[in-house]
């Protein structure tokens, strides 16, 4: 079994969001793998971790001791790890994952999506990383990070090492091919 870590946004709650996190986490434990998430039980990363561990699936939650009423700690968690920073929490998230798979978010979750990326990049990791998004909501990033390689900033091969989905079921089959 492997582990799964998910980025993925503790504010919004906008329906499509919190049903695409619930497809995730269902088809994730569905497939017998462990979810990875930032502990928190609300918005997106609740819907995540709900949903896997009533498919029968293992949620993981790290989350540093400053988020614990912020973004309402997972107490519900398999297991819960408590960090004492934002950086020890990204850094068991890393470690713990054989894969990572970015949802819709705000600036957390592309913080965590780029570190994620640049380390696979660099060689730091071999591990996939997926982006998840069925609703083009990405697009434009995407549309920039295509200039940026036109100029010269980002390298295709840096691009090559970023998947985009845009099901739950391709996105579980990206993150966990080796």
């Amino acid at each position: 079994m492997s582990a799964i870590c998910v980025y993925c946004a503790s504010g919004p709650v906008d329906r499509r969001f919190l049903d695409l996190a619930a497809q995730l986490g269902t088809g994730l434990a569905e497939s017998g793998h462990t979810v990875v998430s930032g502990g928190g039980n609300v918005s997106m990363m609740g819907a995540l971790a709900e949903a896997a561990r009533a498919a029968g699936g293992p949620t993981v939650g790290i989350i540093p001791r400053a988020l614990m009423e912020r973004e309402v700690a997972d107490l519900g968690a398999d297991e819960l790890v408590v960090t004492e920073t934002m950086r020890e929490r990204k850094r068991q998230m890393d470690e713990r994952a054989d894969g990572f798979i970015t949802l819709p978010g705000g600036i957390g979750t592309l913080e965590e999506l780029f570190e994620t990326w640049t380390a696979g990049y660099l060689g730091m990791h071999d591990k996939p990383v997926v982006l998840l998004d069925p609703f083009g909501f990405y697009e434009p990033l995407l549309g920039w990070l295509q200039e940026l390689r036109g100029q010269g900033f980002v390298a295709q091969r840096a691009l090559d090492r970023l998947h985009v989905a845009d099901s739950v079921p391709l996105a579980i089959e990206l993150a966990t091919a080796r």
